[in-house]
């Protein structure tokens, strides 16, 4: 399951720290945005603890070097993932009732067929990377919490190219990839907009961007999905402990304050603000999956 969704309950949004220049507010986001060019180094960026090791990544610093820091929420969401990541993918599959590895297959096959370089943003511990591997993609995966990455660098090696850093200021120049995948990232960024903007930014012009969420089924299949997360997911996260008692606790309020904050068609014009056309929608497991995916114009 998503250990960030456990951030929109969790405790109010903190104050912003930084942003991309020129963001706007949304009307989805919790919080302002800053306006001071702070000029950190990209080592303050999230790129940490190594120098840069190929040409790509250091064509970036000079562009991460220009982008101000991201809120304190991103701190935060590094302590909520650091006791789940051994456990994560396991455990996980169970609370999905076996739906996330296929909702994640399906995320993978959106994009076309022939290869490319794809970033794999909020990589976690490597899932979508090495399900992009088998399919002949050349994969650079992204993540803020290093124990998330850790497990992925012993599943991957040297296969992937793994990087620390925000989805809200990712460290590389514009149009460096053929396509970019995400998940379960927007629910627990303070800007959709921003966020979105800055991922359509490093993908080239016809270059596939597709997303994973938890959706919130409709029809006869809401009030069992309630159910499940009210009184299943919370029960299970107890008896987990080790962290995941948090998010058995907190993911359906933030599944269900997300989609009442952002409604689907306020997602998609988000997704057109950032660029990104021909979106197409499709719910998984009676909508308890969302995948959405578009093309960089």
């Amino acid at each position: 399951m998503d250990r960030r969704s456990v951030l929109s309950n969790r405790q109010p949004a903190p104050p912003t720290v930084g942003v991309v220049e020129g963001a706007e507010v949304d009307e989805c986001s919790g919080s302002g945005l800053g306006r001071n060019d702070t000029g950190q180094h990209l080592a303050r960026r999230g790129v940490r603890g190594r120098q840069a090791c190929n040409p790509l990544e250091l064509s970036g610093q000079a562009h991460a070097a220009r982008i101000r820091r991201v809120s304190s929420r991103t701190a935060h969401a590094r302590e909520l993932f650091a006791p789940l990541a051994a456990s994560y993918d396991r455990v996980g599959a169970v609370l999905s009732l076996g739906q996330d590895p296929r909702w994640r297959r399906f995320l993978v096959s959106r994009l076309p067929a022939g290869g490319g370089h794809v970033l794999d943003v909020a990589t976690g511990t490597g899932l979508v990377a090495a399900t992009l591997l088998r399919r002949g993609f050349h994969v650079t995966g992204l993540d803020q919490s290093p124990e998330m990455l850790a497990v992925a660098r012993a599943r991957l090696g040297r296969r992937v190219h793994l990087v620390e850093a925000s989805a809200e200021s990712i460290p590389f120049p514009d149009e460096s990839f053929d396509h970019l995948t995400f998940t379960y990232l927007l629910r627990y960024v303070d800007d959709q907009r921003a966020t979105l903007a800055e991922l359509a930014r490093v993908v080239r012009p016809g270059g596939v961007v597709t997303s994973l969420e938890f959706g919130l089924p409709r029809g006869p299949a809401r009030p069992l999905w309630e159910l499940y997360t009210g009184i299943g997911l919370p029960l299970a996260g107890r008896i987990l402990r080790n962290g995941w008692d948090d998010v058995g606790g907190f993911l359906g309020g933030s599944i269900r304050e997300f989609w009442v904050r952002c409604p689907l068609e306020r997602q998609l014009e988000l997704w057109r603000a950032a660029g990104l056309g021909d979106l197409r929608v499709h719910r998984l497991s009676l909508g308890g999956g969302v995948v959405i995916w578009g093309r960089k114009r």
